[in-house]
């Protein structure tokens, strides 16, 4: 076969091998096998040197016009390759606008926010509205203010963090209970009588346990009047515990000590699970602790803006999250801020 054969043999089947390829993969082997540098066109090239130098310029031409054609077969191929290509992805991205759409995963309330707002919900039906008072607080705030002197023991019964601040300038720490806000509350209303709710953030330097936290949350309730008496106290707590856990609770009061308030007590709710029986959230007592209360004392009045010889009042600090663990069964008060979503989707 002479070399004008050979020309026309590569084309033919250069041709009809580049009409079957169906990718880009085997349109890039198909290049590399005609037009590469160890292609068909290229060692035929090569070979030209062995012809007579008449036939060079002749053969040459044919060459290059061949290598030409492939090269145009090769650029359309790859256009429509590509083409197709970009037509299956479209395809594969394409969107059903008629099938039914797909709900959004959003965000839920925590478990002591809905808590939260269920006592919130209890005592505005008693006439108290929502006081917001600051988790920074200094000493006298803190302490002094409610009865609590430098030396006094009850300070032990909470580790406080305290903030470093200039020589010479106010303590500063992070509250230990929602307490400082009643002094906020009653200079802000004296001598106008007044019912507050104070819901917040507290910390204390604890041992983190199934039982305590470092930052825990508290509600504070205040009322301030003439006359009010512990049967006010009493009243109040019944009602927010038959709203809060179900009618039928009862509630009992037991003697303690707090520095603000005078009587003190610790309040008790007769167990829900098992009706005052007894069983293992009670540890068989039939009773559960919510927390503590009493009448405010007079020297707290006093500090307030209030003339105690003249106004009485009643306040109490319970714990939200408290309350969750013995209504819901929870056995671990860390779970709160474990921010695993199979403990928070379950009260979703």
């Amino acid at each position: 076969m002479n070399i004008m054969d050979e020309l026309t043999t590569i084309e033919e089947r250069a041709l009809d091998e580049l009409a079957a390829v169906v990718d880009l993969t085997a349109l890039a082997e198909w290049k590399s096998s005609y037009l590469g540098k160890s292609g068909a066109i290229t060692r035929l090239s090569r070979g030209m040197g062995a012809l007579p130098a008449a036939e060079r310029p002749v053969v040459g031409q044919q060459v290059n016009a061949l290598r030409q054609a492939l090269d145009q077969a090769y650029s359309a191929a790859e256009a429509r390759l590509k083409a197709a290509a970009r037509e299956a992805a479209l395809a594969s991205e394409r969107v059903d606008v008629t099938l039914p759409g797909r709900a959004p995963d959003v965000g839920r309330l925590h478990l002591t926010t809905q808590v939260l707002r269920q006592i919130i919900a209890i005592f505005a039906e008693m006439g108290f509205q929502v006081w917001e008072s600051r988790e920074v607080e200094t000493d006298e705030y803190n302490f002094g203010l409610l009865n609590f002197p430098p030396d006094h023991p009850a300070r032990d019964m909470q580790d406080t963090f305290y903030v470093d601040m200039p020589p010479g300038a106010p303590e500063v720490l992070l509250r230990t209970h929602t307490s400082p806000g009643q002094i906020h509350a009653m200079r802000r209303y004296a001598p106008e009588p007044l019912r507050v709710l104070l819901p917040g953030k507290c910390y204390r330097n604890e041992q983190v346990t199934a039982r305590s936290e470092i930052q825990f949350h508290q509600f504070e309730f205040l009322a301030i009047g003439r006359k009010i008496t512990m049967g006010d106290l009493r009243g109040t707590l019944d009602f927010f515990a038959q709203r809060m856990f179900g009618k039928g609770t009862r509630t009992r009061l037991r003697p303690s000590y707090f520095p603000f308030t005078e009587p003190s007590a610790e309040m008790d709710v007769s167990c829900f699970l098992c009706g005052g029986k007894g069983c293992r959230v009670c540890k068989y007592s039939g009773w559960l602790e919510i927390g503590g209360c009493g009448m405010v004392h007079p020297n707290v009045l006093h500090n307030g803006g209030y003339d105690p010889t003249v106004f009485s009042g009643f306040a109490g600090g319970f714990g939200p999250e408290r309350i969750a663990l013995m209504k819901y069964g929870i056995d671990d008060i860390r779970w709160f801020h474990s921010g695993d979503l199979r403990f928070l989707e379950q009260f979703s």
